[in-house]
């Protein structure tokens, strides 16, 4: 499994030399001792393994937040360290600067909306000023660092202001929406937006939302619609986990702003944003390699003792309403209603990691969950068995994998989710070395799937299940539990199978390889010039109608029946 060239088809970035990838937050974990000295430590998974294959082909240099504030004095170490030792470079934000753009706007009005919670809203003008300047602050931080011909690439909800911020400060033509530039950084001190005379050319910019885009009757109750829509259609490349994301975000375009759109791009001010759809992935290696090391194998012995003659269910959430796990406890409750046998024959190992235990939202929320947790455990436990372990806290990778491969199902219950990647670190770690008495062969738990998860969309061989529908959710457990080894080793085999080819390396190296075949001195695409590029691109993918598999083949969103 390891990555090569071949893997990833091929590496040609075109003109492309350096990549700036732009996030919320940097990569690196910073800490500063009671002796005044700053330590660092790269962090692993997420997207640093996603970017492990550009890495090798371009320059990159990773731009975002350090975490918390750092005074002036300090920053020119900081930032040489992070310079020469990473190749990050920080943004800095004030504290309360920070709290009121990132969870008061991005996270208490973009990821409710963005998830279907609109009820969670609830908007401030404060919070938006902080969103509008600290995207400011991330624009300005990019374009002191832009060469020609760079490619920018920016992630998720949290900056999708700084596409059309950035192209202010470094395009010189006129009527790039000076109006509405003029209007985000209303208000906001030390705010240049003009382009600068040391003007940079051949910029791409590509942007990435890691949750759903909503349908356009949700996102249009968002009171700043049109600037959120106008920030982000500044790119060359819009990327979304799934067609329908990609369409409700054309449709949005369409019904709020007026603009004419195609299935794989919209017009706009003379040019072309393409949009696509890149599912991402996981990094497969780390976790059937963490299955087979030595500690885990030794406490997954540990486990089979302790759950002898037991199924085992897990769920590994972060304590989220997006997550359902409501509905997770009020489908067990069923199941042990209608099927009595089971009791004392399955167990519910339920991870929920804390999140955001400072909000009133997420504090309910763990009240909720408790006293459900509690009310079947006192129906259905006895002195000796509870049907649900619950856990409220985060675990180490080790015992994390360990708890995957002893499980015979895996139960997501999502009630919106951009991917969930949880269903494809189940699934990985359910390959050889599950069973240590059986050395070599997989365990091939049954992946339960929520439809609102973006990877029902990819992961065929799971139980789909609406999670509202409870008496659905619970047949599935049912079904789960009895399935036939062989089809549970059919099912498996073509998860793995899927989840192996289309890694998160796979991912990021198809987002950048798309935008770097991006013309951006030939913006004015016409509607004809883009419905035959679409039709090429169809015939190259053997004229697949899957969106999934249409724009991994041809590395963009092909037309596809809504």
């Amino acid at each position: 499994m390891a990555s090569s060239t071949s893997e990833f088809g091929d590496m040609n970035f075109g003109d492309s030399k350096r990549l700036m990838v732009v996030s919320n937050r940097l990569p690196i974990t910073i800490s500063k001792d009671a002796n005044g000295e700053y330590h660092f430590k790269m962090s692993s998974g997420g997207l640093v393994s996603a970017l492990s294959g550009c890495k090798k082909f371009l320059d990159f240099t990773w731009i975002g937040w350090p975490g918390f504030w750092i005074p002036e004095e300090d920053r020119p170490l900081v930032d040489k360290r992070l310079r020469e030792e990473f190749k990050c470079q920080a943004v800095y934000l004030e504290d309360e600067l920070a709290d009121s753009y990132y969870n008061g706007f991005a996270n208490s009005i973009l990821w409710p909306l963005f998830h279907y919670h609109s009820g969670e809203m609830n908007f401030n003008e404060q919070h938006w000023h902080a969103y509008r300047e600290a995207n400011l602050r991330f624009a300005q931080a990019v374009r002191s660092q832009l060469a020609p011909g760079d490619m920018v690439w920016v992630q998720d909800y949290h900056l999708m202001l700084l596409p059309m911020l950035l192209r202010g400060m470094i395009d010189q033509k006129p009527g790039s929406h000076t109006a509405e530039i003029g209007e985000i950084t209303r208000d906001i001190a030390n705010a240049p937006i003009a382009a600068t005379p040391s003007e940079v050319h051949d910029i791409k910019i590509g942007f990435f939302l890691h949750t759903p885009f909503p349908s356009s009757e949700i996102y249009r109750i968002l009171p700043v619609r049109r600037e959120i829509l106008l920030g982000v259609l500044h790119c060359d490349l819009i990327g979304f986990h799934t067609y329908d994301y990609a369409r409700h975000f054309l449709s949005s375009c369409t019904r709020i702003l007026g603009l004419p759109t195609m299935p794989n791009g919209v017009e706009f001010e003379g040019r072309y944003a393409h949009v696509g759809t890149f599912p991402i992935g996981i990094d497969p290696e780390q976790f059937v390699e963490g299955v087979n090391k030595a500690k885990v194998q030794a406490r997954l012995k540990e486990l089979e003792q302790r759950f002898q003659g037991c199924k085992i269910i897990v769920g590994v959430d972060r304590l989220d309403y997006i997550k359902g796990v409501p509905q997770k406890m009020h489908a067990l409750e069923l199941f042990l209603t209608q099927h009595p046998e089971w009791i004392g024959k399955i167990v519910l190992i339920q991870l929920a990691v804390p999140s955001r235990q400072d909000v009133e939202e997420y504090q309910n929320l763990r009240s909720t969950v408790n006293e459900l947790v509690g009310r079947v455990n006192g129906r259905f436990g006895t002195v000796d068995f509870m049907p649900i372990h619950f856990m409220h806290k985060s675990l180490p990778f080790d015992e994390l994998c360990a708890l995957y491969a002893i499980s015979d199902a895996c139960l997501v219950t999502s009630t919106r989710d951009g991917m969930n990647l949880v269903s494809y670190e189940y699934i990985a770690s359910q390959g050889p070395g599950a069973i240590p008495s059986q050395p070599g062969k997989g365990r091939h738990g049954v992946m339960i799937l929520s439809e609102f998860a973006g990877a029902a969309q990819s992961l065929n061989g799971s139980i789909i299940v609406n999670p509202w529908d409870a008496q659905q959710t619970a047949d599935a457990i049912h079904e789960a539990l009895t399935m036939d080894t062989g089809i549970r080793e059919q099912n498996h085999a073509k998860l793995f199978k899927y989840i192996e080819k289309y890694s998160s390396a796979f991912w990021g190296t198809s987002f950048v390889k798309e935008l770097s075949r991006i013309d951006p001195t030939s913006r004015a695409v016409g509607m004809e010039a883009s419905v035959a590029q679409q039709k090429r691109r169809q015939s190259q993918s053997g004229g697949s109608r899957t969106p999934v598999i249409a724009s991994l083949n041809s590395m963009t969103s092909t037309a596809v029946s809504a």
